[in-house]
């Protein structure tokens, strides 16, 4: 059996395509005290709220049953690597060093398996290369590169970089799944419930649209799906895409399309004017809810105790941040596979 301990977890996608993958996850690690509800309910884990510079490796190696095929994950945060921060010196970012430390844990417990994923252009920085080195060094066989996450039913134009290692064989990531066959958005939200901006769905709290100004009323009803806002009318325009250097960002304000697979969701994916996130047909901007579900997590998922009151932005940050739980679960699928041809 395979049993991992989740750096970095967050609201728990890594973890619960893990889990749906046979996976046994014993715990989560993050900084963010918000995800613990999210990860222990969904995922039946224990939550520890802890900075993984402080974490010792004796104290995760405490999670693992004797006998266990040891999977330590660690999906460190994006920021410093995401061409979002073209042009902004990140090198003094708090973040940085966690990549380091993740090499430090796995020297410390010595799993047998390893994986983590993160944007592309974690590649061109020197602490990927590092990592890389150290775990060559430390005996594991390396198999990395990127995924675009539509070959594996994820409807969501996302790409990212996955990284499996392993000490008991050459490993790598299952075939794609979906290549030619993406999964839509309309396969994947057209089923919910209709909702104006603003408004929540009844049976759903997480189903729930943000509010839209007159203005930017008036430019959704001016979009179609897939165009941008270069079709507006002159006066719907805003003040910066009027101007030179503002004609290079056309997706901004923009609506998805049923028959195609959605753009990267973001942390900020619940607003309409922060990318191409309006809803298909409805004048609104995309749910919570369907944001999660262009995640790929299941429609049931709770990122909060019911009697709370639901926040866009910690709960946006929480999906958009999040591994989607289909790439979890591709993950999860090839290291199985990996234990049943070397175990």
């Amino acid at each position: 059996m395979i049993e991992a301990v989740d750096l970095f977890c967050g609201a728990g996608g890594l973890s619960a395509g893990l889990k749906r993958a046979g996976v046994r996850v014993r715990a989560g690690y993050d900084l963010e005290e918000a995800c613990r509800y999210a990860f222990e309910y969904n995922i039946g884990a224990s939550f520890v709220a802890a900075d993984v510079a402080r974490v010792s490796g004796s104290q995760l190696t405490q999670w693992y049953s004797n006998h266990a095929v040891k999977l330590l994950a660690g999906c460190a945060p994006c920021q410093p690597f995401s061409t979002y921060n073209q042009g902004r010196d990140t090198r003094d970012d708090r973040k940085w060093p966690l990549l380091y430390q993740f090499a430090r844990l796995i020297s410390e417990v010595r799993p047998e398996l390893v994986t983590m994923e993160n944007v592309p252009d974690v590649t061109r920085h020197d602490v990927y290369r590092d990592f890389v080195e150290e775990l060559k060094s430390a005996g594991y066989a390396i198999w990395a590169n990127p995924v675009a996450c539509i070959d594996y039913g994820l409807p969501q134009q996302r790409r990212r970089h996955v990284l499996l290692a392993s000490r008991l064989g050459l490993i790598e990531l299952i075939p794609p799944t979906h290549q030619g066959k993406p999964v839509t958005v309309a396969e994947a939200i057209a089923g919910l419930p209709r909702i104006e901006a603003g408004q929540v769905c009844p049976n759903d709290p997480l189903h729930r649209s943000a509010s839209l100004s007159e203005t930017n009323m008036a430019r959704i009803r001016h979009s179609r799906p897939g165009g941008s806002w270069r079709e507006w009318p002159e006066q719907l325009r805003a003040a910066c895409h009027r101007k030179s250097s503002g004609n290079t960002y056309p997706s901004v304000y923009g609506r998805m399309a049923w028959d195609e697979p959605a753009p990267t969701m973001t942390t900020l994916c619940y607003g309409f004017g922060n990318g191409r996130f309006g809803h298909p047909e409805q004048n609104r901007a995309i749910s919570l809810r369907e944001a999660a579900i262009l995640q790929s997590f299941p429609r049931d998922y709770r990122f909060s105790p019911p009697d709370s009151r639901i926040e866009f932005r910690p709960i946006g940050r929480m999906i958009g941040n999040a591994v989607p739980v289909r790439l979890g679960e591709v993950i999860g699928e090839s290291l199985k596979l990996h234990v049943h041809r070397y175990g």
